[in-house]
């Protein structure tokens, strides 16, 4: 099909200015998944759940940021809590520690199971960076294990194995890292170990092969946020790495606070050694941390004898720490947005509310795609989901390939008509802000976009 004849003629003007972007930004957009052919939808305002274009369409958001605005768009707690720390504080930076840094780690301690300690970062990519480094310098060994289809940042260590190419990709038992991007270096495919997602036999057999390289293993708990790990499967991962001294990453990006206050270790009652946050952590605003046990976080602590950044100091023969820096690193605005985020979550019900609402959606959304006897389901965990149009179990990457992504594709862009706002095939993110009628008027565009597309 012409996707030119999916988007609306009503969004002649977002067409216009991503041409234009097109002049001054390499590709018209800044990050690649905000591309959308023929052209993505430029935005205007966002108010709660919904989304406004330069054409003047509204659309109800589920892409939230790819799950970072938890509470919906311009949310009244957050914005205050954000005003307040510029009136009060007098600035949006100091450069220099801050209460705010202690009282967001000291949340972050008792909420997740497996945090000890923390260190703030300005994205989830840099908290994954981190967390590798961390993981080679206290274990002394230079490879990294990371199940294939999980997304860790675009960066040369992970970006292999996303979403390759099955002819490219070995077999399924002992996957082999595909490079995501030209520009990647061959020694990180050498170095980077490839491991089968919800497959504990095979990735344990893997690991003991690679035992005395692989430094740590990081891994998204529901792959992609939708696909979740099985509880046998993740119990299983503990007890190997633990036994084989290699370090566990949670990449709780996606997942934390989605899942639970406490995340998805809370969820699989598994503390992993160190967590990497980011997304819903920042209220809106970029942000990441890593968190985990002592031991492991202490080697990024502050070596006061070393001084790697003011030229003329003496650093000769001298202890080396992790080295971990960034003049934003722990931004007053965005862990004030941050704390006042948490907080609003932490008020009684309001979780288990936003799990209902999302339950109630992927129920109605199943019952939809049956009536016209579509063969779907709703893969997902809590707050996120995405929708599947076949009934094979889906436990990773591979499972994946059953899916009817064509179609899903053709629905997704008459939804985008409809004022349904995801980008098409990703997952959906629930807010504590969608309402009854949101969610009526949801499955009423579905209803319509499925009655377009098999009518074509």
């Amino acid at each position: 099909m012409d996707r030119k004849s999916m988007i609306s003629e009503n969004t002649r003007k977002s067409a216009e200015l991503f041409e234009k972007a097109g002049e001054v930004i390499p590709g018209g957009v800044t990050a690649h998944i905000k591309h959308i052919a023929p052209h993505p939808l430029v935005m205007e305002k966002a108010k709660g759940s919904k989304l406004y274009d330069v054409d003047g369409n509204a659309y109800i958001d589920y892409l939230l940021s790819y799950g970072a605005l938890i509470h919906g768009h311009g949310h009244e707690r957050v914005y205050q809590a954000v005003m307040n720390q510029m009136q009060t504080d007098g600035t949006t930076i100091f450069g220099t520690p801050h209460q705010l840094e202690i009282t967001m780690a000291e949340k972050l301690i008792d909420l997740y199971p497996g945090i000890d300690m923390v260190r703030y970062t300005n994205s989830g990519l840099e908290a994954t960076l981190l967390a590798i480094r961390t993981a080679m310098a206290y274990t002394g060994k230079t490879k990294l294990a990371k199940f294939e289809g999980h997304y860790h940042g675009g960066y040369d260590q992970v970006l292999l194995s996303v979403n390759p190419d099955l002819g490219q990709a070995g077999d399924k038992g002992a996957p082999k890292a595909v490079p995501e991007s030209s520009g990647i270096p061959e020694y990180y495919v050498e170095n980077t170990i490839m491991l089968p997602f919800n497959d504990l036999e095979n990735s344990e057999r893997i690991l003991r092969e690679h035992q005395d390289d692989i430094s740590g293993l990081i891994l998204e708990p529901v792959q992609g946020g939708f696909i979740p790990a099985k509880q046998e499967f993740m119990d299983g991962i503990r007890r190997i790495t633990e036994e084989l001294g290699i370090v566990l990453i949670f990449d709780e990006v996606k997942t934390g606070f989605r899942l639970g206050l406490g995340g998805a270790q809370e969820v699989y009652g598994i503390e992993p050694d160190l967590t990497a946050l980011g997304k819903v952590l920042g209220g809106g605003f970029p942000v990441g941390a890593i968190g985990g046990k002592r031991d492991f976080m202490m080697t990024t602590a502050v070596d006061d004898s070393r001084d790697i950044l003011t030229a003329g100091a003496d650093n000769t023969n001298k202890k080396q720490s992790v080295f971990h820096s960034g003049t934003y690193n722990g931004h007053p605005t965005v862990l004030a947005a941050g704390l006042a985020t948490i907080e609003v979550l932490e008020q009684q019900g309001t979780m288990d509310e936003l799990f209902k609402k999302t339950q109630d959606l992927r129920n109605k959304l199943e019952t939809v795609y049956r009536k016209h006897g579509l063969t779907m389901q709703t893969v997902g965990m809590k707050s996120i989901f995405n929708i599947i149009l076949t009934d094979t179990p889906i436990y990773n990457y591979r499972a994946m390939d059953q899916h009817d992504a064509n179609l899903r594709k053709e629905i997704d862009y008459e939804l985008l008509k409809l004022g349904i706002y995801t980008k098409p095939m990703n997952r959906y993110s629930m807010s504590t802000v969608h309402t009854e009628e949101d969610i009526q008027r949801t499955i009423d565009a579905h209803n319509e976009a499925i009655r377009r597309v098999l009518n074509n």
